[in-house]
């Protein structure tokens, strides 16, 4: 465990990070007693002053970690959870510049937008459905301030799950269809990069985002009406390169792409 003096010299080094877009090693080499509880009051600490000093607002939260195949790829054995922000969010039809960023990949997801607040404690996939307006299909835009991504749990919740941006379709009602069984592909410019579907996620994204709810409760973070929750991809992560568009295709949802200088 960290005291409050490392605590903030972390979170200044993975802000450096991003501002600079210099990676640093990891924090698990850097402070060898970082623990969850550590990260994850990392991660607040730089979300609050991105909050309260730049202006930023929050916007949803993302499950990430949440499949074998991302665990697997990344060498942890659990999820983790971080924070989405209205300056986050990208749009198809303005491509994003590699130079913004420090190592960026996609993810492929089915989001969840929320039509009304979820309980914390205790939340259930029935609670999620219930108060979920629409499910949307999304691409996450992943980066690491960690060098060469060699993530620890502790390190990418403390790097706010490794979360960088997002775009989101139109989406349905999520009681028109049957959420687990939506297979998406990912392609770049017309090629087949990666296939899945969404029960990958912890056998049903809804599974992932009720954890979210009842997890982010032992911070006080609540789940509003409003917010955008990705409960994390169903497919492997892709490295992207400049001049390149990536397409994600949802059975049932549709398109969304996201395009790169």
């Amino acid at each position: 465990m960290l005291d409050d003096r490392l605590r903030r010299e972390a979170a200044g080094l993975l802000r450096t990070a991003e501002l600079r877009r210099e990676p640093v090693r990891p924090l698990s080499e850097t402070y060898p007693g970082i623990g969850t509880g550590d990260a994850y009051e990392i991660q607040l600490h730089n979300i609050g002053l991105r909050t309260a000093r730049d202006g930023a607002r929050v916007t949803g939260h993302k499950v990430g970690l949440s499949s074998p195949v991302m665990q697997a790829m990344m060498g942890v054995d659990e999820p983790d959870y971080g924070h989405l922000l209205d300056v986050m969010e990208l749009r198809s039809d303005v491509p994003v510049p590699l130079a913004a960023y420090c190592a960026p990949r996609v993810e492929v997801e089915v989001g969840f937008v929320l039509g009304a607040d979820l309980p914390g404690e205790g939340c259930t996939e029935a609670d999620v459905l219930a108060a979920t307006e629409r499910v949307v299909p999304a691409l996450e835009l992943i980066d690491s301030r960690i060098a060469d991504w060699r993530i620890t749990i502790a390190d990418t919740i403390a790097d706010n799950a490794s979360s960088a941006g997002y775009v989101i379709g139109e989406g349905r009602d999520p009681r028109e269809l049957d959420i687990r069984a939506i297979e998406a592909r990912l392609d770049e410019d017309g090629d087949l990069l990666a296939t899945g579907r969404a029960d990958a996620v912890l056998g049903d994204p809804a599974t992932a985002v009720a954890w979210l709810a009842r997890t982010v409760a032992r911070f006080g973070v609540p789940l509003r009406k409003g917010h955008l929750v990705l409960p994390g991809s169903c497919t492997r992560a892709v490295d992207v390169r400049a001049g390149r568009t990536y397409t994600a295709d949802f059975t049932g949802l549709g398109p969304v792409s996201l395009s790169f200088c």
